[in-house]
């Protein structure tokens, strides 16, 4: 039998192996998530994502949250010329204007 077929029955054989290496694989994945979404590297390739769900999941759902608080932004301020053109212009239209 070859060394990796060996591993391969040890970790079948012991359950709790593989359990512990994917828990590890997520705990090092999620470690690095919050950088590699900060850089706007695209994780949805990541090697680890191919091989779990939860994690694949995860980021799915924060892709999304990302996605969705872009929307709940302003897409830019206006310059401070508009807003002295408003407060011109609201001076400009003072009440005494109306009685005339």
């Amino acid at each position: 039998m070859s060394e990796s077929g060996m591993n391969d029955r040890k970790t079948s054989v012991t359950g709790n192996a593989t359990t512990n290496a994917k828990d590890s694989g997520c705990a090092e994945f999620q470690e690095q998530l919050p950088g590699l979404m900060g850089e706007g590297a695209d994780v949805s390739t990541h090697p680890h994502l191919a091989t779990c769900q939860n994690c694949a999941e995860l980021v799915r759902d924060l892709q999304y949250i990302a996605q969705q608080a872009k929307l709940l932004l302003p897409l830019h301020d206006p310059s401070p010329a508009v807003w002295q053109k408003i407060e011109s212009s609201l001076k400009d239209s003072s009440p005494d204007d109306d009685k005339k």
